[in-house]
């Protein structure tokens, strides 16, 4: 075999090598840059939107997710829920949501874009408790004197109480709704917390 033989076949191998090396030296550096051009925690914290799958939420489920550092409750209402909506709309202090505690795209009596689901900001308007899911009609711990509890949010904290519309009842501690967070559908399954109806994304 000539020297120029051995030549020819070393340098194909370091050519090879050095393309083999090059091509993941771009891929190592281009991994953290496109990642880079996702919000970080930092950045969901002081306001980022927030791109939340809502597709696997089985109806009658609520999912928590954060956005600015709160919890956004997501729920997907069932029909039976949102029939008890005006049920007991006379036991409510502002039923038809005519105070500011929701963006103007929302339905004032459902307080959604798309009825079966509702997106509040998980924070009592008393105190800044987290209010909890009672989805059970009739709950006892929950019943007063004739009103039955038809389902909604609880807060445990001083028993300020909601229902599935995040609206305020009459007689206590909280005086407002609960928020509605700006928010916008980018699918049928994919919702935007942070960007309101109608802006890009």
């Amino acid at each position: 075999m000539s020297n120029e033989g051995v030549n020819l076949t070393r340098r194909r191998v370091l050519t090879g090598a050095t393309c083999v090396v090059g091509a993941v030296g771009v891929v190592g550096a281009a991994v953290p840059f496109v990642g880079s051009w996702q919000p970080n925690a930092k950045a969901k914290a002081a306001g980022a939107p927030v791109k939340v799958d809502i597709g696997k939420i089985r109806p009658g489920e609520m999912i928590t997710e954060a956005w600015r550092g709160k919890p956004v409750y997501i729920l997907r209402r069932t029909p039976e829920a949102l029939a008890m909506l005006s049920k007991a709309e006379d036991r409510l202090l502002d039923p038809q949501s005519e105070e500011a505690q929701q963006p103007t795209y929302v339905d004032p009596k459902n307080r959604a874009v798309k009825e079966e689901y509702l997106i509040l900001v998980g924070l009592c308007t008393h105190l800044g408790c987290a209010p909890t899911y009672r989805p059970e009609v009739g709950a006892t711990d929950l019943n007063r004197a004739g009103e039955e509890w038809l389902g909604g949010f609880f807060c445990a904290c001083h028993g300020s109480r909601f229902d599935l519309a995040g609206r305020v009842f009459k007689g206590v501690p909280a005086p407002l709704n609960l928020v509605v967070p700006p928010h916008s559908y980018e699918s049928d399954s994919v919702v935007v917390v942070g960007i309101d109806e109608g802006e890009n994304a």
